[in-house]
């Protein structure tokens, strides 16, 4: 007997397909036109557009009004001309006081470091979620997923409870160290830069684990055995096989860490405390303590350039050696 519901949903979905295809016609998108046009429109409404807003506000100067930044182009009924006014005195100000330089740095070594340590961590995870027998895989992946359904926010601040003095982990933690004599008095984890590097690996780690996991699990398995029956051990089979063959897993799980822990401000702001520095919190300070639109602009800008140019260059290399090898 033919499942009605199954019929009545491809019913739905061809009839959306065709007024889409139609849509997109009416505005001279067709077939391969199409296909390449989506995803630019997708970058122009949600990245072109934002940035350009950003861009014509760092450029503008600051003034004491609302909005806190003098109007770009301005419209002379006298000369009947339009005036454009440009500053790059918010860049330039980047390069004079030191803060802007320290806290790039400060953010560039967290992020490398966290991401360092959600490689170490998620790999093993990632490597025992693929060779685990495929009736567990799904379980596996969903408890990976499964601290999405809950707000960012909350598990933040949940941490804030396990970590504060009389918390779980900052307790039982300086109990068992105390015990063994390894230090004299308790240790004090929140606000702290290290309450910061746990916040932000327990909040990127997924990000390091699902590319892995899809890079291993395809992996062909019988380049393994056939190692061994050549009487290859394992350890060597995973430096000159597994290892090799995960680097794309890796690049992609490392690029989805680093990226966003750059510019991280609400697990710095809520764990890590005040000598926590990163430039989140002074692009959040000038935004909104100092109301400087224009020079927290800048520096969202610089920060945007300074991950995006090397991204672009890695890929542009990548793509070479690519070429090369075909």
């Amino acid at each position: 007997m033919p499942d009605r519901s199954t019929g009545t949903s491809r019913s739905n979905e061809s009839r959306f397909g065709d007024r889409l295809s139609a849509l997109l016609g009416r505005v001279g998108l067709r077939g391969r036109g199409a296909v390449i046009g989506i995803p630019y429109f997708w970058l122009l409404l949600f990245f072109l557009i934002p940035f350009l807003i950003v861009a014509k506000i760092a450029l503008s100067e600051s003034v004491i009004r609302i909005p806190p930044y003098a109007p770009m182009f301005e419209w002379s009924a006298q000369e009947l001309m339009l005036n454009i006014k440009l500053s790059f005195r918010n860049f330039s100000y980047l390069f004079r006081d030191d803060l802007y330089f320290i806290a790039y740095l400060s953010s560039l070594k967290i992020a490398f470091f966290s991401t360092l340590i959600c490689l170490l961590i998620g790999y093993p995870v990632a490597y025992a979620m693929a060779r685990a027998d495929a009736s567990w895989r799904a379980s596996l992946l969903m408890l990976i997923i499964l601290p999405f359904w809950t707000s960012f926010l909350i598990r933040v601040y949940a941490w804030v409870v396990l970590l504060r003095d009389d918390g779980l982990v900052t307790a039982n933690l300086n109990a068992i160290l105390l015990s063994v004599g390894i230090i004299d008095q308790p240790l004090q984890l929140l606000y702290t830069p290290t309450a910061a590097y746990i916040g932000i690996v327990y909040s990127y780690l997924p990000f390091m684990i699902l590319p892995l996991y899809a890079t291993l699990e395809k992996m062909d398995n019988t380049l393994l055995e056939a190692a061994a029956d050549l009487g290859c051990p394992p350890w060597k089979a995973f430096l000159t096989i597994t290892l090799p063959l995960s680097v794309p897993g890796i690049l992609a799980g490392s690029l989805l860490v680093f990226i966003p822990a750059t510019g991280e401000f609400v697990i710095p702001e809520l764990l890590g405390g005040p000598d926590t520095l990163m430039i989140g919190k002074v692009l959040w300070a000038e935004f909104f303590n100092n109301r400087d639109w224009p020079v927290a602009s800048a520096v969202a800008i610089a920060l945007l350039l300074f991950l995006v140019i090397p991204i672009m260059l890695f890929q542009n290399l990548q793509g070479r050696q690519a070429e090369e090898g075909k």
